[in-house]
């Protein structure tokens, strides 16, 4: 679920046409950037014929992709690769200037109905940015995990009560009733929580030391189902794939996962 980063600054082309929120709103709106990498992904990586080759591919149309998976699975990662290849505007996790991930983290019974909502307010917020924009986009995690699996999963933990849930979803509703969803979206899928955990170390973030193993198995029950959910319940076209084994940041996991998602958003 989660680094300071640069900015870029964007400067809508029209104000969007989303429902205002029933909960108070901050004034400042996140915005889209690009956090520098260590390794040469996607576009340093492929060159300007490799990028172009790989865009021609592509419809003229806009395209709003959106990446789903458990927490490690690679989401990040893949949307820069996604951004810097083919040209998207990236919408990253709101994590960075989250109010209350440390202290969810320290205290999920206490603050894991504060901390959905406010992810929702943020990814909310960037569907009315992505509707603004004329360039296609890609947002790291879905508005639709929250409450189809995160929300579900803490409730059903104990961490979040009976009428806490049922807020939240009264504020889901509300909100998101006239945010236009994802073109498509891509659920990464890693079977091994040891996988998820080394990636989690790996990336170093404070909040996330914490997490246990048991924690992220029962989210990747929730996120077997996930796919399937997008497709009958929000109409959402889906792909799954399995990352367990592949490193998409260079070689020919990059040039495959690459192939793969070009020929599902053609």
């Amino acid at each position: 679920m989660p680094r300071t980063t640069s900015r870029k600054r964007h400067t809508p082309a029209a104000p969007a046409s989303e429902p205002s929120s029933p909960a108070p709103v901050p004034a400042s709106t996140p915005e889209p950037h690009v956090e520098p990498t260590e390794e040469p992904v996607g576009a340093a990586a492929l060159g300007t014929k490799g990028r172009n080759t790989l865009r021609a591919k592509l419809p003229k149309a806009k395209r709003f992709v959106a990446l789903a998976g458990n927490i490690g699975a690679g989401k990040t990662t893949a949307a820069k690769i996604i951004s810097q290849s083919f040209g998207f505007e990236l919408f990253d996790e709101p994590v960075i200037d989250n109010r209350f991930l440390k202290d969810y983290y320290a205290d999920m019974r206490r603050w894991s109905f504060t901390l959905q909502l406010e992810f929702l307010i943020r990814r909310v917020e960037h569907h009315e940015l992505i509707h603004s924009i004329k360039k296609s986009c890609v947002q790291d995690r879905t508005l639709y995990e929250d409450p189809e699996i995160f929300a579900k999963y803490l409730h059903g933990l104990g961490h979040m009560s009976n009428k806490e849930l049922d807020l939240y979803y009264e504020y889901f509703q509300r909100l998101a009733r006239s945010v236009a969803p994802p073109d498509k979206v891509i659920c990464f899928s890693v079977g091994s929580v040891e996988v998820l955990l080394n990636r989690i170390r790996t990336r170093g973030r404070q909040e996330e030391r914490g997490i246990q193993s048991q924690f992220l198995l029962g989210l990747n029950g929730y996120y077997t189902s996930f796919p399937l959910v997008l497709q009958e319940k929000y109409g959402v076209d889906c792909l799954t794939l399995d990352v367990s084994n592949q490193d998409i940041r260079r070689g020919r996991g990059r040039e495959e996962f690459l192939d793969r998602v070009s020929s599902f958003l053609a």
